[in-house]
């Protein structure tokens, strides 16, 4: 959360001298890889912020609270959507002119956005944003799927991108969460009405309870926290952009998370952090490490800044239809045999792609007549363990509507008072689970492996690698599904496109005489080795198994009973001593015996950061009162990790 600063005067204010900006693109600016492709739109002429304002219930009067406050030749455009009866002509321009020296008018098709302007959605329409130019559009027959909020900072965030600034103020339902959700994946800023101020909290509490509001703050503060945003972020001092202090942000990150960000794009993580810094008005890295150290909340919500998921039900909806009819009726044909069909979702943020993936399996299996003979499974991973929980949980809000058709809806979803919930026997499909893709084993023998905006985060180095572990994952004839900005890039030996512009891509056969893929990932990461049996467990100790059990079971009791572990450097499970299944389970899919795999909730982060101090230190790593949960059950433990240099049988 921003620092706090005090409410503006009502004096003037010079005119604010526009933001360095990059251009603006259509997907994620740093999705330009040597190894992937993306076509940008041409950029906005604009280079002053644009500000897309949400409002509804209880919003004239939060409305005109925030403008009262916006200084005049504040060098921003402020474009506002409020839900309007489309059969009233509306009155809020005349209202909101009363209390503002900007210009206030309702936007007309085609109007250009210019700066210390506000512009007002009229009565009965969509509004969007291109190219700096507002258009728009009739509203969808269905009211279900009437969010104009949402629709407008989708548009803003697709068009201005790491520029784009959103902002929800008071109103009933949910509408704007799906749109912050997007200025939030293109590294823009949101901004949303403290609920307490509001005369209706719904909007912003959806918003918040989603972790999509960077700040929160009472209606009349958040014109000067937007501006200020705006001007520190231009000043960030790129000088100080040193390999040294972001190199060192990255090991902070990792001691507090156990998950290593050098391996995502270098873009990529300056961004992020440069948006971090610009909202608490930090010019320079080294200011900003120092922050880091001393504030842990910020590391957590670093950590959460740089796992933003990319991802809506049917996202890009050619490629899903195309998936539907092209490919899984061949895919489920073929394994009728087997009785059994496997997709592996790769970086599944919050479950909306694996319940997608799920739901156009069930439509491809109803015409055979063995469907029920077939069943589905479907693996869905994320980094994030809060992700991992809400797609569990399966609950959506009402916004989806614009996403899902109104016959999907009401056959695989139920409706609540919350939104829309996954139906049971959709949601008993797909198993969730954490998994650090570059680090922890992955899913074989799969039909089905879609990774969609991921690799266009990660380093040139590690896409290489992912490739060639997709198509050893994948059986024979199986699919892999990118994103739109997602290429295989030069192993056109592994996948062939279904055409030149799809990114569906088919498994193909490996070449005679290709020599076994071999992956090393980073040197956290573990080492996997192709072979045909696919066998992943770990190597077999030097010493004859009855001389391991002895050295084991007398150092364990003498030094951790009641329970102790004996595992490699890279956490594979040797020897266990005593009932570990309070502490540790088995891992969903294929068999792994890895600590990190199989920590219950609330062990697996604590363990990952001792274990990697441990191995760095020639001494015992202690940890009291760590929280874990089993079967509903917590309790607190204390944890030793330690390096084993004695006896020598055990050393390492």
């Amino acid at each position: 959360m921003a620092t706090k600063r005090k409410p503006p005067t009502k004096t003037k204010r010079k005119p604010s001298r526009p933001a360095r900006v990059a251009k603006s693109h259509s997907r994620d600016t740093d999705a330009a890889a040597s190894e992937l492709e993306e076509t940008a739109p041409a950029p906005s002429a604009a280079l002053f912020p644009i500000v897309g304002i949400g409002a509804s219930a209880g919003g004239l009067e939060a409305l005109e609270q925030f403008l009262a406050r916006v200084p005049d030749r504040c060098g921003a455009a402020f474009v506002i959507v409020q839900h309007l009866d489309p059969t009233h002509q509306g009155m809020l321009v005349e209202l909101l002119q009363r209390v503002t020296s900007l210009r206030v008018r309702e936007a007309a098709d085609g109007t250009r956005v210019e700066p210390d302007r506000v512009y007002v959605i009229p009565p009965g329409k969509d509004m969007s944003l291109l190219h700096g130019t507002l258009h728009l559009l009739p509203l969808p027959v269905a009211r279900s799927r009437v969010m104009p909020i949402d629709f407008f900072l989708r548009s803003l965030a697709q068009d201005q991108g790491d520029r784009s600034i959103g902002v929800i103020l008071s109103g009933m339902g949910t509408d704007g969460t799906l749109g912050l959700r997007a200025v939030k994946e293109a590294a823009g800023a949101t901004f949303v009405q403290a609920p307490e101020s509001a005369k209706f909290d719904s909007m912003p509490r959806s918003a918040i309870d989603g972790g999509l509001a960077d700040v929160v703050a009472p209606v009349e503060e958040l014109p000067n926290r937007i501006l200020s945003y705006r001007d520190h972020l231009g000043g960030v001092d790129h000088s100080s952009r040193g390999a040294s202090d972001i190199d060192k942000i990255c090991v902070v990150l990792r001691e507090y998370s156990g998950n290593d960000f050098s391996v995502y794009k270098r873009s990529t993580v300056c961004r992020r952090i440069e948006r971090r810094m610009g909202l608490h008005q930090i010019r320079t890295y080294g200011e900003y490490l120092r922050y880091l150290r001393e504030n842990t909340r910020e590391l957590e919500l670093l950590f959460q800044e740089l796992l933003i998921g990319v991802t809506s039900f049917f996202r890009d909806p050619s490629e899903w239809e195309r998936l539907r009819q092209d490919v899984l009726p061949g895919v489920v044909s073929s394994r009728a045999s087997i009785g059994m069909v496997r997709a592996w979702v790769a970086g599944c943020s919050t479950g909306e792609e694996a319940y997608s993936l799920a739901i156009l399996f069930r439509e491809a299996l109803e015409p055979l007549r063995s469907h029920k003979t077939i069943s589905v499974q479907i693996f869905a991973t994320d980094l994030d363990r809060e992700s991992i929980e809400v797609a569990r949980a399966g609950l959506y809000p009402e916004n989806i509507a614009a996403d899902v058709s109104p016959e999907r809806l009401r056959r695989f979803f139920v409706h609540e008072d919350r939104g829309y919930r996954v139906a049971k026997d959709i949601r008993e499909t797909v198993i969730f689970a954490p998994q650090n893709m570059i680090m922890d084993p992955p899913f074989t023998k799969v039909d089905v492996l879609t990774c969609r905006n991921l690799l266009i985060y990660l380093s040139p180095e590690i896409q290489r690698k992912l490739i060639p572990l997709f198509h050893y994952c994948l059986n024979p004839g199986g699919v892999l599904f990118l994103g739109t900005a997602e290429t295989v890039g030069t192993q056109t030996s592994l996948f062939s496109p279904l055409d030149g512009k799809t990114r569906i891509f088919k498994r193909l056969p490996p070449a005679v005489g290709t020599p076994q893929v071999e992956l090393q990932f980073s040197n956290l990461g573990r080492r996997m080795v192709g072979r045909d049996d696919r066998d992943d467990a770990p190597p077999a100790p030097r010493h004859s198994s009855h001389n391991m059990q002895v050295l084991v079971e007398r150092l364990l009791v003498q030094r951790f009973a009641p329970l102790g572990v004996l595992c490699t450097p890279k956490g594979d499970i040797l020897y266990t001593s005593g009932r570990a299944g309070k502490y540790f389970e088995p891992a969903v899919g294929k068999a792994n015996f890895n600590v990190f795999a199989m920590a219950r909730d609330g062990l697996r982060r604590e363990l990952a950061v001792a274990f990697s101090k441990a191995l760095a230190h020639d001494r015992p790593i202690v940890l009291q009162d760590v929280r874990v949960g089993s079967e509903g059950h917590t309790q607190f433990v204390q944890i030793t990790v330690q390096k084993l240099v004695e006896p020598k049988e055990l050393a390492g």
